[in-house]
């Protein structure tokens, strides 16, 4: 059995509801092996910070190509199992998205997320059918490849105000028919709609989580199987560089600097 069968097992084996698997999101090499250092049991992408690093902003503008090549360096600098997140697939067609995923599994990763949010971060969501011909896509290439490929189906009726729980428990039966594995329903973290979420979804529910948010003891009580910080850890590291550029070229003192990590074991952590 190949190396990378046995890593997508483990990540499938991961999602236990009331003992969630919870992904600190990195968004390169370094980020993903300090991650990994800090004891993940598995590292995942946000596409954001992916997209911020590679100087475009985040909503589907990254193409395929550096996108799986990110995923590439990711997967190859870390011993855990790793998912990318790929906004809707890099593609207009299902048949573009299977080809990103196909791409994806090259790269090393043994998970995907792909959103519902309609393209161009236009208003909405895609059509169900759409998105469940898209997810069936992404299915048929792991199916295709022999790898049991973790395929999180990300609804985002809560997060652009499109829809409640009925809303999303009907999305949620389309996707995993289409052969999603589990669904990530971003934008809701108040203890009574997870719950109700957890009852209604046969299947391991991502939350996305961070200040304000229920501890992950929390919400593994309330039945969650994966918790995932998102791109929340990229604009808190992007935050100390505003706040030591400001402050040096405000009062030119470097107060902004002070817990960095230390530049040896960063070095080092690097030669791994």
């Amino acid at each position: 059995m190949s190396d990378q069968r046995l890593r997508a097992e483990l990540f499938r084996s991961l999602h236990v509801p009331a003992d969630p698997v919870v992904l600190v999101n990195a968004w390169d090499a370094a980020s993903a092996r300090i991650v990994a250092a800090a004891g993940a049991r598995a590292v995942a992408t946000t596409s954001a910070g992916v997209a911020w690093s590679l100087g475009t902003p985040d909503g589907d503008v990254l193409g395929r190509e550096p996108a799986t090549e990110l995923v590439r360096r990711v997967a190859s600098a870390v011993p855990v199992p790793v998912t990318a997140d790929i906004e809707s697939g890099f593609g207009a067609t299902a048949e573009q998205v299977a080809e990103t995923v196909r791409g994806v599994l090259a790269a090393g990763a043994v998970g995907v997320n792909l959103e519902d949010a309609a393209p161009g971060g236009g208003p909405g969501l895609r059509e169900v059918a759409d998105q469940s011909a898209r997810l069936a896509a992404a299915r048929a290439v792991a199916d295709e490849v022999g790898i049991p490929l973790y395929v999180n189906a990300r609804i985002d009726t809560f997060l652009r105000g499109t829809g409640g729980v009925p809303e999303t428990l009907d999305r949620a039966a389309h996707y995993l028919r289409a052969g999603a594995d589990g669904i990530f329903v971003p934008g809701v973290v108040d203890p009574e709609t997870v719950a109700a979420l957890v009852a209604g979804i046969p299947a391991p529910l991502n939350i996305l989580a961070g200040p304000g948010a229920p501890a992950v003891p929390e919400l593994a009580r309330l039945g969650v199987a994966r918790v995932s910080l998102g791109s929340a850890v990229a604009e808190a590291a992007y935050a100390v560089v505003r706040r030591a550029a400001e402050e040096a070229y405000g009062s030119g003192g470097y107060d902004a600097l002070a817990g960095a990590l230390d530049y040896g074991a960063v070095n080092e952590l690097m030669r791994r």
